[in-house]
C-alpha cells in the first residue's frame, strides 16, 4: 500500500467516525449535539481538512510523475529508429544488485521523509512482486516485500539454516489471524468384535478425544542503525537485514528441532514424544548403530502403522557413516555410482548440507546443524531422528519474516530501529510415535 493510499484510508475512515456521530444523534431525534460530541466532530473536521490537503498535493505530485514517465517515454521512442516489425526490450526491476536506488533508504525516506519518489519506486516495486511472486501470497501480509536479491548473494554470518524445516516437515500457511491452532486427537477409538450368535450385541465402545492445542510463535529480531550508516553507507543496511532474515530462518528450525514449549518457545521434535531408541557403547561402530536404525523404523510402524520417510542427522553423525569401513578398510557407505556391494548405504556423489543425497534402508539422509552436539551426561552427544514428514506440521505467516517495520526510537540519537519478525507454528504431536528418537553415549563425538 502506497503512502498516499494510506492517506486515502484514513480519510474514509474519519468520514465513517463523522458519520456514525451524526447518525447517533439522528437516531436520538435530536438536534444539538453534545459537548463530547462537539469536541470529536471539531477534531475530526480539523484532521479531515489535513488529509484533504495531503490527498491534494500528493494526487498532484503523482499527476506530475506520470506525465514525466510519458514524456521520457515519447523522447525514447523518437531518439530509437525502429528497424523492423517489433522492438524486444527487458525493463529491469527497480530493486536489483545493478540498480542505484536501495531499498532500505527508501523504505526509510518513504516513512520518515515523505520522499514521494522513494514513495513511488516502493509501489512499482510492491506491483513487480505481485506479478513475480503471486504463489507466496504478497497481497496478504503487510508492509513491503523485501527484494529478492537481497537475501541471496550476501556473505553474512554463516547460519545453518532450515534443513529440516524445508525437507522434512508437511508445511502449511498459518491462518491469518489468532495465536493458537487446535486439532482433535482421538485417544479412544470405537470397537468392531466378532458377533457371538445371531440377534446378540455387536460390540460397541464411545469414542473419546482430547484436543491437540499448538502455539502460534512470535520470532523476530531487531538491529540499531545510525541514520549515517542508513544515509551515507553503501550496502549496509541491506546487510543487515540479510543477516537478521537468516537468523530468522535458522531460529525456526532450531526450534522445531529443540524447543521445549515454555516461555514463547515451540515445542519440537525432540521434545514431542517420539518413540525412544537408545544406543548406549563405549566404542561406537557404524556396523553397532546400524541395527538402531532398523528398530527404530520397525518402531514407527508398530506404534503409528505409517511408513517414515527420512533420517535427520547431524553432519558429523552422517561423517561417521562415511567414515566408516569393513575388516579390509572398504567405505561402508559409498556413492551408487561406484556400484557398491553390502554397501550399508548409498548416495549420489558429493555430500551436500541438508538434502544430502545420500539413503540409507531406503530413506534419505538429511542433515541439520540445529541438532545439538552437546546433549547426554557428557554435553558430547548428537541424536538421530527417523521422522514421518507428513507428521510434523509446519505452519508459517505468508511471506515470513519479510515484513519490516522502521522505529525511529532513538530519534535523539540518530538511530533508527530495525526490526524483522514473524509468526510460526509446529507439531509433531499429532501422532507422536511417527517419529523415532535414538539417543546414548553411542553417539558421542565421533574421531576421524
Amino acid at each position: 500500500m502506497s503512502y498516499l493510499d494510506k492517506v486515502v484510508e484514513r480519510r474514509d475512515a474519519v468520514k465513517a467516525e463523522m458519520d456514525a456521530v451524526l447518525e447517533a444523534v439522528a437516531s436520538e431525534d435530536r438536534t444539538d449535539l453534545t459537548t463530547e460530541e462537539t469536541a470529536k466532530v471539531d477534531a475530526l473536521v480539523t484532521e479531515s481538512r489535513t488529509l484533504d490537503e495531503k490527498i491534494e498535493k500528493l494526487t498532484a505530485q503523482a499527476t506530475a510523475d506520470a506525465k514525466a514517465a510519458e514524456a521520457r517515454l515519447a523522447v525514447a521512442e523518437i531518439a530509437t529508429p525502429k528497424v523492423g516489425g517489433f522492438k524486444a526490450t527487458k525493463e529491469s526491476r527497480t530493486y536489483s544488485p545493478d540498480s542505484d536506488t536501495s531499498f532500505f533508504k527508501d523504505a526509510y525516506n518513504a516513512q520518515f521523509k515523505s520522499d514521494y519518489a522513494a514513495q513511488e519506486r516502493l509501489a512499482r516495486h510492491q506491483r513487480e512482486e505481485e506479478i513475480e511472486r503471486r504463489d507466496v501470497g504478497t497481497a496478504n501480509f503487510e508492509g513491503l516485500v523485501i527484494p529478492q536479491y537481497l537475501t541471496e548473494f550476501a556473505a553474512t554470518l554463516a547460519r545453518a539454516g532450515r534443513p529440516f524445516a524445508d525437507f522434512a516437515t508437511f508445511k502449511h500457511t498459518l491462518p491469518p489471524s489468532g495465536m493458537t491452532l487446535n486439532i482433535s486427537r482421538m485417544t479412544t477409538g470405537s470397537s468392531t468384535a466378532v458377533q457371538a450368535t445371531q440377534n446378540s450385541a455387536v460390540s460397541e465402545t464411545d469414542v473419546d478425544d482430547t484436543l491437540l492445542t499448538i502455539d502460534v510463535r512470535t520470532i523476530a529480531g531487531q538491529q540499531d542503525l545510525s541514520r549515517q550508516a542508513i544515509e551515507r553507507g553503501t550496502g549496509i543496511d541491506q546487510f543487515v537485514a540479510q543477516d537478521l532474515i537468516r537468523s530468522w530462518h535458522t531460529t525456526l528450525d532450531n526450534q522445531i528441532i529443540n524447543g521445549n514449549g515454555e516461555s514463547g518457545t515451540i515445542q519440537g521434535l525432540k521434545n514431542a514424544g517420539g518413540n525412544a531408541v537408545t544406543f548406549t557403547e563405549a566404542a561406537p561402530t557404524a556396523a553397532l548403530l546400524y541395527p538402531k536404525l532398523a528398530d527404530a523404523i520397525q518402531l514407527i510402524q508398530t506404534n503409528s502403522f505409517v511408513n517414515p520417510t527420512h533420517f535427520l542427522m547431524h553432519p558429523r553423525r552422517l561423517a561417521f557413516l562415511l567414515a566408516a569401513v569393513d575388516g579390509s578398510s572398504r567405505p561402508l557407505v559409498v556413492p551408487a555410482a561406484n556400484g557398491p556391494t553390502n554397501a550399508m548405504a548409498t548416495g549420489a556423489g558429493s555430500v551436500a548440507y541438508g538434502n544430502s543425497g545420500y539413503q540409507m534402508m531406503g530413506l534419505p539422509i538429511i542433515t541439520d546443524a540445529n541438532i545439538g552436539t552437546g546433549y547426554g551426561a557428557g554435553d558430547n552427544q548428537d541424536e538421530i531422528y527417523v521422522v514421518t514428514a507428513p507428521e510434523n506440521h509446519l505452519w508459517e505467516q505468508p511471506g515470513s519474516p519479510f515484513t519490516l517495520r522502521y522505529d525511529a526510537t532513538g530519534a535523539g540519537n540518530l538511530t533508527i530501529k530495525t526490526v524483522v519478525y514473524g509468526y510460526a507454528a509446529f507439531t509433531a504431536g499429532r501422532y507422536p510415535t511417527a517419529n523415532s528418537i535414538i539417543a546414548g553415549t553411542g553417539l558421542v563425538a565421533p574421531t576421524f
